[in-house]
């Protein structure tokens, strides 16, 4: 068993869904500072490695590879937010995500998250095609989100729309499945139920 410590990006933070959108401006020293007291904590936890997740902005990516030299011994996945299935959230393409990821010994995997399941097949598929490392994904239920008015919206039945996706997600290379906002205990239960059956 292995235990992954979650940094998050820094517009989770901020609360106001730049986390989507990946349009904050912070120097990178700045965003080092902001992400070394958690990262320490983590690493002095014992965690065995870091999910740097729900990444929506390539200078946040480009920070956490920085801050990731202080921590030599520790290593960690990069799952990212898009815009589309082929753009980071702050329109950064997928092709320079992975020439800054590639050749970095630190980064054990790479993915996406937190994303709309229309995105995901497609997103993989890209990453598959740019990088060699493990791919993994959890994306949203399939719910859509209001960031105005902090809400979130049906689409259904979001646990059949998770369900009949995953052959494709496993097909395209995912070695790591689960969810992201608005998962459910019984939708990681479904995803287990089929993964193992």
């Amino acid at each position: 068993m292995l235990v992954a410590g979650s940094v998050g990006p820094y517009g989770a933070y901020l609360a106001d869904g730049s986390e989507y959108r990946g349009d904050y401006h912070l120097p990178q020293a700045e965003m080092i500072a902001f992400h070394r007291p958690r990262i320490t904590a983590l690493a002095n936890a014992g965690v065995d490695l870091l999910a740097c997740e729900t990444l929506p902005s390539f200078a946040e990516l480009q920070a956490l590879l920085a801050l990731l030299e202080e921590f030599p011994a520790l290593g960690g996945w990069f799952s990212f937010t898009l815009r589309d299935s082929q753009h980071l959230s702050d329109g950064t393409p997928l092709a320079v995500v992975m020439a800054e990821l590639n050749d970095n010994p630190q980064v054990l995997a790479v993915g996406v998250n937190c994303i709309a399941l229309e995105n995901v097949t497609p997103a993989l598929q890209q990453l598959a095609a740019l990088s060699d490392k493990p791919l993994l994904v959890y994306p949203n239920s399939g719910e859509h989100y209001d960031a105005v008015s902090k809400t979130w919206h049906s689409c259904g039945n979001h646990q059949q729309h998770l369900i009949n996706q995953l052959a494709d997600w496993q097909h395209a290379g995912a070695r790591l499945i689960g969810g992201c906002c608005r998962t459910m205990p019984a939708d990681i239960q479904a995803i287990a139920e089929r993964c193992h059956a």
